[in-house]
């Protein structure tokens, strides 16, 4: 019998996976498994903390993944593993949205803006993680209100602008990853991330002691 390289590469364990081999699917998971997290904690709606565990969402991908993994070869459209992986997370949150929220869908375009979000709301999403890091007591008085502020400019973006920003600020794909993703092309997916950042950071800008946290910890570091 081969000896199996002790760090095989992902074209290698792709070839064991479409033979079927389970440890090669557990370790191509686990490669990404620090990412496919970060995406269920964007992405998971807020109203859910408490109720749902991130750890059991991914655990429930990695099944229905492991036993859907011979699709991942029969694409018409091919794509890389992760981005597959990430198809799959995002179809298990939008089971786990349905589930806990009695999401129902009504037409093409309510389907459309489920599946973009993964069952939730990108703009929330987005305002909420945004405003996390404001903690202070006057900051958290203000937060509510500043969360509608944030909502509003962000729900003035294009739906795609929303997602390209949430694709490379908070779930942290790559440009490639994003263009791949969105079905667009490599210096689009770029010019709309900088536009998006662009017209986002003029509007925090504008809110105040929005950044004087973060400028606070910056003076706190450089003087540790």
């Amino acid at each position: 019998m081969d000896s199996i390289p002790s760090n095989p590469d992902e074209g290698d364990l792709l070839e064991r996976v479409r033979e079927h081999d389970e440890s090669a699917f557990a370790e191509l998971f686990s490669r990404y498994r620090r990412r496919l997290l970060r995406i269920v904690k964007f992405r998971l709606d807020r109203r859910l903390q408490g109720r749902v565990d991130e750890e059991d969402v991914l655990q429930d991908a990695y099944m229905d993944a492991s036993q859907r993994a011979h699709h991942f070869f029969e694409m018409e459209q091919p794509t890389s593993f992760f981005i597959w992986l990430r198809m799959v997370v995002g179809q298990t949150l939008i089971d786990v949205h349905r589930r806990h929220l009695a999401t129902k869908m009504r037409d093409a375009n309510r389907e459309e803006a489920l599946n973009a979000g993964f069952g939730g709301d990108t703009s929330v999403s987005l305002s909420f993680h945004l405003l996390a890091h404001l903690t202070s007591p006057s900051q958290a008085a203000m937060k509510a209100e500043l969360a509608g502020i944030v909502e509003e400019a962000i729900g003035g973006m294009s739906q795609i602008d929303r997602e390209v920003l949430a694709l490379r600020h908070f779930e942290e794909l790559t440009n490639n990853e994003v263009a791949e993703v969105l079905a667009l092309h490599r210096k689009a997916a770029s010019i709309r991330y900088r536009r998006a950042l662009t017209r986002l950071t003029d509007v925090l800008e504008k809110i105040p002691g929005f950044f004087d946290e973060d400028e606070e910890n910056g003076k706190q570091e450089d003087a540790g």
